[in-house]
């Protein structure tokens, strides 16, 4: 079983792209990484996927997740 996820990715052609996982195109298109972010995030709240949050260089900088979460924390 695969998980949902949204992606914050930078593009080539300049600025930030939101993505869902798998997806070709972009969901949304930000000048700034800080907008992307917010974006993706309310998108992946709402949908209660993995948020996954990467640097130009496409590693992976931060993730959260925002739904069924495999391994909680315990607490």
């Amino acid at each position: 079983m695969s998980r949902k996820s949204h992606h914050v990715v930078h593009n080539p052609n300049g600025g930030w792209d939101v993505k869902k996982g798998g997806a070709d195109r972009a969901s949304g298109h930000f000048d700034t990484k800080a907008e992307a972010v917010k974006q993706g995030r309310e998108v992946s709240q709402n949908q209660k996927t993995e948020f996954v949050i990467h640097n130009s260089d496409g590693k992976i900088s931060q993730s959260d997740s925002h739904g069924n979460d495999p391994h909680p924390p315990k607490g």
